[in-house]
C-alpha cells in the first residue's frame, strides 16, 4: 500500500506528519511449523536499503528532516547499532550527511559487519566508551555542522522519538487488517525486543487505537540507558500527545494496551550472548525460518521459547531484525 493507515484513520495529521515510504507492506505472518499457537511477524526485509523495525521509525523521522530541509543528521547506538546502519543507507540516500556516535560494545562478527556497513555509505563515525561521552561528542557534532550551514538535525538513539514511535502505530493498524482479513488469530501477547523502548511503545499505542486487545511483552535487552515499563509507557504517551497536537481526535488520555518490560533474558548486559539466547536463534530458525542477532532479536526469541508452555491464547513474535537478503544498492 502507498497511503499510511495513520493518515487513513486521521487525515487532519497529514500536514504536519509527513510520510516516505521505504518498504513493501504488509509484511508477512506465519505460523511457527510445529508449534501451534505461536506466530511471526516478519519485518526483517521491510526496506529496499535495510531491513528491520528501525526503517520503520525512519519513514516518519526523514520525512520530516527532509520537510524542514535539514542538510545532515547526528544519531547515535552501539557499534553494532541496527539503526545507525538504516539511519546512514537512508538518510545518505536521501542527501543528508550523517555523523554517527558509535558506543561501544562486546565485539563480534556482528558488531563488524554492522558498522562497517555505516563506514561504507561514507558516514562520519565517533567511537565513545561510554554514555556521557557520546552525549558531548553528539553535542559537538551539532555544534561544528551549525557553523559550517549543514543544518543538522539530532536522532535519539534507536530513533525512538514520538515521531519514530509513528512507525509502530502504523504497525499495529497493519496488523489489524491482517487479524481482520483471517491472515492469523488475535494475539493474545506480542513479544519485541527493548532497547530504546520505540517499538514497544508504538504497539502499546497503535493496538489500542486499531482495537485490538493483545498485551505487549517487551524483553529488554539494554542496561546502558533507563529503559522499562515507565520509560516505554511515557514514550507511548508522548506519541499519542503528537497524535493529538498534529490533529487526530484521540480520547485523553490515549488508549494504551497492557504492557510488561522483562530482563529475564538480559544476561550480563547489552550485547552480552548467553546460552539461552543463542539455543533460542537455532529454535527460531528451524521454526520460523528467520535468522536472529545476538543482540536484540536472540533475547526475544529466548523469551518466545519460555513462554511457549504457559500461553493463554496465540503469541506473536515480531521479527525486528534485517534479514540480511539484500545487497546496499548504489547510492
Amino acid at each position: 500500500m502507498t497511503v499510511p493507515h495513520v493518515h487513513e484513520r486521521y487525515p487532519a495529521v497529514v500536514e504536519r506528519l509527513p510520510f516516505r515510504r521505504l518498504g513493501a507492506a504488509p509484511t508477512p505472518v506465519r505460523p511457527l511449523a510445529g508449534l501451534p499457537g505461536l506466530w511471526v511477524k516478519d519485518d526483517g526485509g521491510y526496506g529496499t536499503r535495510y531491513g528491520g523495525n528501525k526503517v520503520r521509525k525512519l519513514e516518519w523521522t526523514l520525512a520530516d528532516l527532509l520537510r524542514r530541509g535539514c542538510r545532515s543528521v547526528v544519531t547515535a547506538g552501539g557499534t553494532g547499532s541496527h539503526h545507525a546502519v538504516a539511519v546512514a543507507r537512508y538518510a545518505t540516500a536521501a542527501g543528508l550527511r550523517v555523523s554517527l556516535v558509535a558506543l561501544e560494545q562486546p565485539y563480534d562478527d556482528h558488531v563488524a559487519r554492522q558498522i562497517a556497513a555505516v563506514h561504507e555509505t561514507g558516514a562520519t563515525v565517533r567511537r565513545v566508551r561510554s554514555v556521557r561521552a557520546g552525549y558531548l561528542t553528539a553535542g559537538l557534532l551539532l555544534a561544528g555542522a551549525t557553523v559550517s550551514g549543514g543544518r543538522p538535525a539530532l536522532l535519539p538513539v534507536g530513533g525512538s522519538s514520538p515521531r519514530g514511535c509513528l512507525g509502530y502505530v502504523e504497525a499495529a493498524f497493519e496488523l489489524a487488517a491482517q487479524v481482520e482479513t483471517g491472515a492469523l488469530p488475535l494475539p493474545a501477547k506480542v513479544v519485541v525486543p527493548v532497547g530504546s523502548g520505540g517499538t514497544a511503545a508504538g504497539l502499546a499505542l497503535g493496538l489500542a487505537l486499531a482495537g485490538l486487545t493483545t498485551a505487549v511483552v517487551g524483553v529488554l535487552v539494554n542496561d546502558q540507558t533507563p529503559m522499562g515499563e515507565p520509560q516505554v509507557r511515557r514514550l507511548a504517551e508522548a506519541t499519542a500527545r503528537l497524535l493529538r497536537r498534529s490533529g487526530a481526535a484521540l480520547p485523553t488520555p490515549a488508549p494504551l494496551n497492557p504492557l510488561t518490560v522483562r530482563a529475564d533474558w538480559l544476561g550480563p548486559g547489552y550485547g552480552h550472548p548467553t546460552a539461552e539466547s543463542t539455543a533460542a536463534a537455532a529454535w527460531l530458525a528451524e521454526h520460523a525460518g528467520v535468522h536472529t542477532e545476538p543482540v536484540y532479536t536472540a533475547k526475544a526469541a529466548a523469551a518466545l521459547r519460555e513462554m511457549t508452555a504457559a500461553a493463554d491464547g496465540p503469541v506473536l513474535y515480531w521479527h525486528t531484525a534485517d534479514d540480511g537478503h539484500r545487497p546496499e544498492p548504489p547510492l
